[in-house]
């Protein structure tokens, strides 16, 4: 079966290149082509998962490979609008986070991140002091060494939530004190974000202080909705029509989302809080009618990270990512295993957790992007370090089992 998905992918990548053989460049903006390509895409990373199902591993780094491949300065750059792919990126992670957020009542997060503040301190002060350090010793403004220590900090929420998806390990015993840690971290972020953003604006603490009051606010507001107004949600969205159901939700999660991102609070996090709320029938059919729309979109989010990524670059940036990836894998480790220890899980629960926080994605990404204009290798060295632990993460989740 491998050989044969093999010859699968050099035969879709032989009629690409015919493809743009045979068009002019006037002809490259022709929805035909588009389509057709969008097409070649998806019929690829589809080979990829039979690949990775064969195998019995994630996709995930086969996905990034492939927008590797492909991206700018790949083997085959592809000329598809990078808006489309983003977006349908952006959507991958809110329904990863979505139905994660299904698995739990209001009541279990409520417990779980009470409990977790602790875990969620240390976990900030041994991954973000590391990255910190590092923007200092290579010479970087005080700002840019600041988001290099919010990279090297939080995890990805997308990578981890499709890891948990595709390892079966949903139900284990570490799996709740991940999420709360993952949930501490992305709160963390709707007050970190707002605070870089008046940094990198030259603002002072004037500026900052209502930033994070709205972001405080924003956040408090989701919350209480999530809690107060779930049993309502879920009611006003259940439907016998599978139509209206999916078209009720996946509305919902793509405005609740959007809202929150408006006032600088973290879109996936939103949509995390409104798989929370959501509970009784329609999370049975949000289960069923939605797994197929998070397979397809989130495939999409780890072929345009790829995308993303100059492979031309990475060379020179490598032995810097290798070794801060090495610390903060490390430092991931400890966090997870002392939260899992504290909570009374056994070593093996306390280091699967700590391997399930090693990946960082679109977090990290986002941040490296607001320094872009301060520090051109911030990006760099940013993009070979995700791409190094988030390849690693599903590996070591693999060789746990």
């Amino acid at each position: 079966m491998a050989s044969v998905s093999l010859d699968s992918l050099v035969w879709l990548w032989l009629l690409r290149e015919h493809l743009y053989a045979s068009h002019s460049m006037a002809a490259q903006h022709d929805f035909s082509l588009v389509f057709i390509e969008l097409g070649l895409v998806i019929v690829g990373l589809a080979v990829l998962a039979r690949i990775a199902a064969r195998f019995g591993f994630s996709s995930i780094p086969l996905f990034l490979l492939a927008g590797l491949a492909f991206g700018k300065g790949g083997l085959a750059p592809m000329h598809l609008s990078q808006n489309f792919i983003e977006i349908g990126a952006e959507i991958g992670v809110l329904l990863l986070l979505f139905m994660l957020g299904l698995e739990y009542t209001t009541e279990e997060l409520w417990t779980n991140l009470r409990l977790a503040v602790p875990d969620g301190i240390l976990d900030f002060v041994v991954n973000f002091f590391p990255g910190l350090a590092a923007g200092i010793l290579f010479g970087w403004k005080p700002v840019a060494a600041v988001l290099f220590g919010g990279i090297t900090y939080v995890s990805s929420s997308g990578v981890i939530a499709k890891i948990l998806s595709d390892s079966g390990r949903m139900n284990s015993a570490e799996t709740p004190l991940v999420l709360s840690i993952l949930v501490f971290e992305d709160l963390a972020m709707a007050l970190y974000l707002p605070i870089t953003g008046v940094l990198l604006a030259g603002g002072g603490a004037s500026k900052i202080l209502p930033s994070v009051l709205i972001a405080v606010g924003a956040v408090s507001l989701v919350l209480f909705v999530a809690f107060r107004y779930g049993v309502r949600l879920s009611k006003f969205a259940a439907h016998q029509s599978d139509e209206v159901a999916v078209l009720t939700i996946f509305g919902l999660v793509l405005l609740v989302a959007g809202v929150a991102e408006r006032f600088q609070v973290s879109a996936a996090i939103a949509a995390f809080l409104v798989g929370i709320a959501v509970s009784g029938q329609i999370a049975e059919q949000s289960r069923r009618l939605v797994a197929p729309l998070r397979d397809l979109f989130a495939a999409t989010f780890f072929f345009f990270f790829g995308l993303e990524v100059d492979p031309t670059a990475l060379p020179s940036a490598l032995p810097a990512a290798l070794c801060l990836a090495v610390i903060t894998a490390g430092t991931k480790l400890l966090a997870g295993f002392v939260a899992a220890r504290r909570k009374g899980l056994d070593r093996r629960s306390g280091l699967r957790a700590g391997m399930l926080l090693v990946p960082r994605g679109e977090f990290s990404i986002v941040i490296a992007g607001l320094g872009a204009a301060l520090e051109p290798s911030l990006v760099t060295v940013s993009a070979a370090y995700v791409l190094v632990l988030a390849v690693l993460g599903p590996i070591l989740v693999r060789f746990a089992k």
